[in-house]
């Protein structure tokens, strides 16, 4: 059925213009409040991960003040913290002189002519606490003299400049062992002169370090 053509009557004609109206004030609504809400929402958002942000930046400092702390990094430790953990750890001070005591033996009491002679050398901390020292064969001196002690054959630093440093650490009642083996002939202060075979007989080794000595050994050349 066809609709009628021609101006629609007053009455129909403002229902659908104010229907239309309605409908566009309706969706208009709608629009205002969907972008309420999604602003809303976002603001929420947004505000969770600056909390979160914040919390991190907080964190952050803290892990690293406390790494700081601890003083790890190990090897890679930077000089303040090696300093601290070697205070902490209360390295040993240097052995004074009173605190060692020094002995020398031979490795048997008679040699024969042109053997070369064996003397062991023992450097104890005859304290309680643990101290260090260097030890180097140049701090070190051994000699041979007559029996009497009134005169000197032979001594380790005549030729001897030293070797390289040779720091040690002894706990109370600790010992350091060396060996030196001597060549059976005379020396000189400089390595001055010739060396020849000491001549038959009985002699006494005697070893010191810094100013602390042993008792002389006795031993024999035949």
């Amino acid at each position: 059925m066809l609709e009628p053509t021609g101006p629609l009557p007053p009455e129909i004609y403002w229902r659908r213009r104010l229907l239309a109206i309605a409908a566009l004030v309706i969706a208009l609504a709608l629009l205002i409040w969907l972008a309420v809400f999604l602003t809303h929402k976002s603001g929420k958002d947004d505000g969770k991960a600056a909390a979160a942000t914040s919390s991190s930046a907080v964190a952050k400092p803290a892990a690293t003040s406390g790494a700081a702390a601890a003083g790890t990094s190990e090897s890679g430790t930077s000089t303040p913290s090696a300093t601290a953990n070697a205070a902490a750890s209360g390295s040993p001070a240097q052995c004074p002189d009173q605190s060692l005591a020094v002995k020398v033996s031979v490795g048997q009491p008679n040699y024969k002519s042109g053997e070369q002679p064996v003397f062991h050398i023992v450097v104890t901390n005859i304290s309680t606490a643990a101290c260090t020292r260097d030890m180097g064969s140049g701090l070190q001196q051994v000699w041979v003299q007559s029996l009497d002690g009134q005169r000197r054959l032979w001594a380790s630093t005549d030729c001897d400049q030293g070797g390289p440093a040779d720091l040690r650490a002894l706990g109370g009642g600790q010992q350091a062992e060396f060996t030196l083996t001597w060549s059976g002939t005379t020396s000189q202060a400089n390595c001055a002169g010739e060396r020849v075979p000491v001549p038959p007989g009985g002699y006494a080794v005697v070893a010191q370090f810094g100013s602390v000595h042993s008792a002389p050994e006795p031993f024999n050349i035949a």
